[in-house]
């Protein structure tokens, strides 16, 4: 019986640790998903070995450039232990033109569980996940579910 309640209770501790897992940037500031508030967030877990990860990129790449200025954007999560060098050339070679965060490789995150490289989060603008994806999305994907929900919104704004 204590043997189980120290496994739970390490479990928790675990949980907690990962959901408090800190984002930095290439300049080693701690950074969050709060400061893009208002706009809609794609979240993607990713790593430079990751041949999807690498696939997805230019879709990535498209997908903000078309939505940076107005209503959404895409949050990389570099998901390696490379020196920011390393990755700042890695990205500009991608001509990767998101910002890109670094955390500590773990299989729990604030948004819920990496069972896999990609993994993407969908976050609306009030902050609320609202969608995940192990594997490969496109520009299209994503656009698309975006148009979706924000269309549900408006139905459920509209009916009260």
């Amino acid at each position: 019986m204590r043997y189980s309640l120290l496994i739970f209770c390490l479990a928790l501790l675990f949980d907690a640790c990962a959901e408090e897992q800190p984002l930095y940037d290439l300049q080693g500031n701690q950074r969050s998903l709060a400061e893009f508030q208002g706009k809609w967030r794609l979240v993607n877990y990713w790593a430079t070995w990751c041949t999807p990860c690498l696939e997805e990129i230019p879709e990535l790449v498209q997908f903000h450039a078309r939505h940076n200025d107005k209503d959404a954007v895409v949050i990389g999560i570099n998901m390696e232990q490379l020196d920011a060098e390393a990755l700042t050339i890695f990205m500009d070679e991608l001509s990767i033109n998101y910002p890109v965060w670094v955390a500590s490789p773990s299989q729990q995150t604030a948004l819920g569980p990496l069972s896999g490289l990609p993994t993407s989060f969908l976050v609306s603008p009030q902050g609320e996940v609202v969608a995940r994806q192990v594997g490969v999305v496109s520009a299209h994907m994503i656009e698309r579910f975006i148009a979706r929900q924000t269309e549900s919104a408006e139905t459920v704004t509209r009916q009260k």
